[in-house]
């Protein structure tokens, strides 16, 4: 998929929780535009058009990004951060999914601008309505700022 069409930044490095997610905003009808990254320092790399993506339009930027917290190179607490210092990008919204169910983890995501928490349910039914609410909310029934 070409870089510039991304609506949704999916930031994950487990890859049975990035197949489960994908199915799940597949299923729903949200995975046509999204784009797959495995760490933190990747997300940015993405965001500011950075090794590999530095063909990326300048002026397309995510609709969305889900980020995970636990990553490897950059921590999404990290990713997250520089999203929400940076007037460029401060205005995209930022869904934490993770596993982490830790006040101190939740705490800090929404001091640093995260628009929404998320813990991923275990179960692989609740698992997919979750990702489905999280498609239908952001992508279509939120007003997002163009």
């Amino acid at each position: 998929m070409p870089f510039n069409e991304v609506e949704i930044l999916f930031a994950e490095d487990s890859s049975d929780d990035a197949m489960l997610t994908i199915r799940a905003l597949k299923k729903s009808g949200f995975a046509n535009k999204l784009y797959h990254v495995k760490n933190g320092a990747e997300a940015l790399d993405f965001l500011y058009r950075k090794g590999i993506y530095t063909q990326r339009n300048l002026n397309e930027n995510p609709k969305l990004i889900l980020l995970d917290l636990k990553m490897p190179k950059m921590s999404g607490l990290e990713v997250l951060e520089k999203i929400k210092s940076d007037p460029a990008l401060k205005c995209t919204p930022v869904v934490i999914l993770t596993s982490s169910k830790e006040d101190p983890d939740i705490q800090r995501s929404y001091a640093l601008g995260a628009n929404s928490y998320i813990a991923k349910p275990v179960e692989s039914d609740d698992f997919f309505n979750v990702i489905k609410e999280i498609g239908l909310y952001w992508m279509v029934l939120s007003q997002l700022p163009a």
